[in-house]
C-alpha cells in the first residue's frame, strides 16, 4: 500500500502573491517518482494557530506532511516550534548546526546575530537535514505513526536538501516505484490528439497515459508502477515506441522539456549553427535559444530588425520587396532568413515577420498573421501562420510566443532533415 503525503507551504508572502510557490512542483515530482501519492497542496500564513489547524487536517488525511518555509531566524518563523509541539517534543540546541551557522557567517566576514542560532534549535530526537546552501537546517520527525519533514522555503536551499537527503530517506520506505516519461508534441492540438487516443487512454491501467496542454504544445505523460525501476521502464517502452511510430511529424522529444532544448540538441548532433532575424517576435527566438546552457556552440547571431530600414540595411531585404509586398509577407520572410544566414555565416537562418497586435491588423493581413522563413542549403521554405484567437487579454504575448515556437520548430526541422 503506497503512502500519501500532503505538501504544506508556510508563509504569508505566498498567500499575498508576493512570491511564486515553485516548491510544490519540485516536491510533487519527486514524490511521484517514489510512488508517494499527493492529493493536496496547502498554503498557510505565518500564524501558529492556523498552522496547527492545517497540521491537524493534513495528518488526519496523510502519513507524511512535508512543509516548506518558516525555519528562519525571525520572530514569525514558527514552523519548528509548532510542528515539534504537535509531536509533543521540546526543542534542543543542535551543536553541529550551530557551528555550521557560525561558520557560514564567518566565511562571509559578517557578524552573526544571536537570533540566527534559533535556527539550530531542533526537535528532540529528529533527523537533522544539513543545509549546504543557507543557514536553516531541515528536520524529519517520526512519531504517532506519522512523519513530518520540514524544509526551508528558498528554492535554492529546499531543492538540494529534498533531492539529496529527503528522497533517499523516503526511498527506503517505498514498496514500489512510479516512473514517468514526458512525450512532447508540437503542431497538433490537444483535443485532436486526445480524441485519437481516447479509447487507448481509457483502457490503459498500468502504464497510464495522460495529456497536458501548453501554449501551442501538448505533453503526454506515460506513467508505470512496478516493484523496480527497470520493470517500470519495460512497461513504458512499447507505449513510447508506438507513439513515436504514429506521430513522427509531431513528436519533438521525450523528456526534453521544451522546443529550444530540442533545437539546440539537434543542431549539436548535426554539427550545425543557426541564426535568427526577428521582427514581430522581438528577440524571443534568441532569448529562448540562449536560455539553453551550451547554446553558444550553435547559436551566435540574432538580429531584431523591427523597422523596414533595419531589414534593408542589416539583412539586405530589397526595398522593392518591402514596397510591393510589405514587411508582413512570405517574400520578406524569405529574404530575412537568407539575409541573416548570409550575415552570420550560419548554416541555418530563421526569420519571423507578422502582425502581433492588438492594432495594425487589416482584412488582408489580420492580427495573428505571421510568416516564418527558414533558409539553408538543403531546406528553404516559408510557413504561413494564423495565430490570432481573438483573446481580449494577452493576445499579443500569445502570438509572439507561439511564433517563436514555430521558428524553433523550423530550426529543428532543418537540423533533422540535413542530407547525409
Amino acid at each position: 500500500m503506497s503512502e500519501s503525503a500532503e505538501i504544506l507551504c508556510i508563509g504569508t508572502e505566498i498567500l499575498l502573491g508576493n512570491i511564486v510557490n515553485t516548491n510544490s512542483q519540485v516536491l510533487s515530482r519527486g514524490l511521484a517518482e517514489l510512488g508517494v501519492n499527493v492529493y493536496r497542496h496547502t498554503a498557510v500564513g505565518d500564524n501558529p494557530e492556523r498552522l496547527r489547524e492545517a497540521l491537524d487536517e493534513a495528518f488526519a488525511r496523510n502519513d507524511i506532511v512535508i512543509t516548506t518555509g518558516g525555519l528562519g531566524p525571525t520572530y514569525d518563523d514558527l514552523s519548528k516550534e509548532t510542528i515539534a509541539d504537535w509531536f509533543g517534543l521540546p526543542l534542543e540546541m543542535h551543536e553541529p548546526s550551530a557551528r555550521a551557522i557560525e561558520a557560514y557567517f564567518g566565511g562571509m566576514k559578517r557578524p552573526m546575530c544571536q537570533s540566527n542560532l534559533k535556527q539550530a534549535m531542533m526537535p528532540r530526537g529528529c533527523i537533522v537535514l544539513e543545509n549546504r546552501n543557507g543557514t536553516a537546517p531541515g528536520a524529519i520527525i517520526e512519531g504517532k505513526g506519522k512523519t513530518a519533514i520540514m524544509l526551508p522555503g528558498p528554492p535554492r536551499e529546499m531543492t538540494p536538501m529534498f533531492e539529496r537527503q529527503v528522497l533517499p530517506y523516503l526511498a527506503k520506505r517505498a514498496d514500489h516505484v512510479l516512473r514517468s516519461h514526458c512525450i512532447y508534441f508540437f503542431g497538433i492540438g490537444e483535443s485532436t490528439l486526445e480524441s485519437q487516443l481516447r479509447g487507448e487512454m481509457q483502457a490503459m491501467k498500468n502504464p497510464t497515459l495522460a495529456p497536458y496542454a501548453k501554449d501551442g504544445e501538448v505533453m503526454l505523460r506515460v506513467t508505470a508502477s512496478a516493484p523496480t525501476e527497470a520493470e517500470a521502464e519495460r512497461l513504458m517502452e512499447p507505449v513510447i515506441a508506438s507513439l513515436r511510430e504514429r506521430y513522427p511529424q509531431y513528436i519533438y522529444g521525450v523528456d526534453v522539456d521544451n522546443l529550444q532544448t530540442a533545437a539546440v540538441r539537434a543542431l549539436k548532433d548535426a554539427g550545425l549553427t543557426a541564426a535568427a532575424a526577428e521582427s514581430c517576435t522581438g528577440g524571443y527566438i534568441a532569448k529562448r535559444l540562449t536560455d539553453v546552457p551550451g547554446s553558444s556552440e550553435v547559436f551566435g547571431c540574432g538580429a531584431v530588425t523591427y523597422a523596414n530600414g533595419a531589414k534593408e540595411r542589416l539583412l539586405g531585404v530589397q526595398g522593392s520587396t518591402l514596397a510591393r509586398y510589405g514587411a508582413v509577407s512570405p517574400q520578406t520572410a524569405r529574404e530575412m532568413a537568407d539575409g541573416v544566414r548570409r550575415l552570420s555565416g550560419a548554416d541555418i537562418g530563421v526569420s519571423t515577420t507578422g502582425v502581433a497586435g492588438p492594432d495594425g491588423g487589416t482584412d488582408e493581413k489580420p492580427v495573428g498573421l505571421v510568416y516564418v522563413g527558414i533558409s539553408s542549403e538543403w531546406l528553404n521554405d516559408v510557413v504561413e501562420l494564423r495565430l490570432g484567437r481573438g483573446f481580449d487579454y494577452g493576445e499579443r504575448e500569445f502570438i509572439r510566443y507561439l511564433a517563436s515556437s514555430h521558428a524553433l520548430a523550423q530550426i529543428l526541422r532543418a537540423a533533422q532533415s540535413r542530407p547525409e
